[in-house]
Parts: C-alpha cells; structure tokens; sequence
C-alpha cells in the first residue's frame, strides 16, 4: 500500500525525531549543564509535575479510546491532540530536570529493587518505541488514511497507556528517595 502525500511528507520527520529525542535525553544522562560551564538552577520540583502530567495523559487516552468508540470523532482528535501535547510537556520538563538535577537512585532492597527496575526497564525501551509508533499513528490520521491510522492505533493505544502509567509509577516508587 502506497503512501499519501502527508506520510511522505512527514516520514523523514518521524525518523529525525525517533532517533534525535532518545539520542538527547540519554546525553543528558551523561551530560549536565554544569558540565558544559552553564550554571543553571537545580529543578527538584519538577518530578511530581511531570509524573501528574503521565498521570493526565493515560486519562486523556482512555478518554479518546472511549470518544471514538461512540463515534464522537472530535472529541477523539481534541483528547489525542492534548495527549500528544502533554507528551511533548513532559518531555521538556524532564530534559529540563535531567540537565539541571542529579539523578535519583533508587533505595528499595530485596524483591521491590527487581520490580522497580523491570517497570523501569520496560517504561525506558517503550517510551523510545512509543516515539514513531504516535508519530505514524497521528500522520496517518492526518492524511485520511483511517484503515491504516485503526490497524497502528491499536498496537500504539495499549503501549502509550504502558509508558504513561508506568511513568508514575516509577515516580511514585523512587519520590521517597529524592534529596530536596
């Protein structure tokens, strides 16, 4: 099946920003701002926001998930719009905390210490597989090609869902060990 005019437009686009966002965030891992000479705050409130903002993009999900099923088709663009949105929020607020602020690690011992890391694990390699999957999903909505944009939705709905409620999850897990 042949691309539209929009998929081909934007596909390029798509691979630039699946490899370039998982690229910066994990050089902000190993790179901070005080690394580079720039002196810049520490930014310790911002993962509870950002962990509110995963928190409200799985609703926003389940929500559109829910419109489109009843046929209320606007609804659906207007929540997975927001959803996109909020993704993009999160995102710069957690590079702007992994620039600024020294990570986190995790304290729990024994069998919570497994668990914590196989959620972390599987939040970090969907998140990185997420990026194309809403890239594609939501193009494929904007050039018209419904049959196409349904046959991915329904592999990038459960996934989003996965990373956006897992992200709180790691955030409630490793919030009592942040140093304020």
């Amino acid at each position: 099946m042949e691309n539209s005019p929009i998929e081909k437009k934007y596909s390029k686009w798509i691979i630039i920003l699946s490899i370039f966002i998982p690229v910066a965030v994990a050089f902000l891992f190993v790179v901070k701002l005080k690394d580079l000479g720039i002196d810049a705050p520490t930014l310790p409130f911002l993962p509870p926001i950002y962990a509110t903002i995963n928190g409200i993009t799985a609703v926003l999900l389940v929500i559109a998930v829910w419109a489109i099923k009843n046929g209320k088709i606007t609804l659906h663009q207007n929540l997975m719009k927001s959803a996109i949105g909020c993704s993009l929020l999160f995102l710069v607020m957690y590079i702007a905390y992994h620039m600024t602020t020294p990570s986190t690690k995790f304290g729990g011992d024994g069998a919570i210490k497994y668990v914590y890391f196989f959620i972390l694990l599987t939040h970090i390699l969907l998140s990185i597989a997420i990026i194309p999957l809403v890239l594609v999903t939501y193009v494929r909505a904007l050039a018209e090609r419904f049959d196409r944009h349904r046959k991915i939705a329904r592999i990038t709905f459960p996934l989003w869902l996965y990373v956006a409620i897992t992200g709180v999850v790691v955030y409630l897990m490793i919030s009592p060990y942040y140093q304020y």
